[in-house]
């Protein structure tokens, strides 16, 4: 009576009508909806439904295929979740490494993620925005690197020179192939224009007309 007062969803063999030898503790799985032997049982933390194996390692697997990291117990309005390490033995190698790389890319939605920019390191930075960090060195290698403009760090320069510098460097490449292509420069919009055929007016994209 007690037992039955603990787990509700527990029957015996007596209560199916086998009324000889000893009693084996069963269960009625939520999922299946199956009696099964209740030493292969296993619950979720915040509530009392019981699961066999195989319906709960179908459902772990049917909610990662469905993206869901943070799993719930399969009764509607009940709020256990279930914990990873307690279904480590029960679950395949590779869908329980699967879930721990769900829960982890879960946790890392809400911050930004940088890949430091060398070659030989590509070790993952995430900024939760709790401070503004500039500087930072990579655990890995030691280099720093520059959160802010998410490149190797440019010593002698801070950020805002350092893009000005940058954007100079592209304009400077820019006007050197005008340059070697023979392009033209429209005094109006400034966008490049180049000359294929025809007389010597040019009529830019903002239908502009120059020499």
């Amino acid at each position: 009576m007690v037992e039955q007062q603990l787990f509700p969803s527990l029957i015996s063999d007596s209560e199916t009508g086998d009324g000889h030898g000893s009693i084996t503790p069963t269960y009625v799985c939520e999922i299946c909806v199956e009696p099964k032997p209740l030493d292969i049982s296993f619950n979720i933390k915040g509530c009392s439904h019981f699961y066999c194996i195989e319906c709960t390692v179908k459902y772990i697997k049917s909610k990662l295929d469905d993206n869901v990291s943070r799993i719930q117990c399969p009764v509607t309005d009940y709020e256990g979740v279930l914990d990873p390490d307690f279904y480590r033995e029960i679950l395949p190698r590779d869908l329980f490494n699967r879930w721990g790389k769900a829960l982890c890319e879960s946790a890392l939605l809400g911050s930004e993620k940088l890949y430091f920019p060398y070659k030989d390191c590509s070790a993952l930075l995430v900024n939760d925005g709790e401070k503004r960090i500039k500087r930072f060195p990579c655990p890995p290698c030691k280099r720093v690197f520059c959160v802010q403009c998410k490149v190797a760090w440019h010593s002698g320069a801070d950020c805002i020179k350092f893009q000005k510098l940058k954007n100079l460097g592209s304009d400077a490449m820019l006007v050197d192939l005008a340059k070697r292509k023979k392009w033209r420069q429209c005094p109006n919009c400034s966008i490049f224009v180049e000359k294929s055929a025809g007389c010597c007016y040019v009529k830019c994209r903002s239908v502009f007309y120059f020499f």
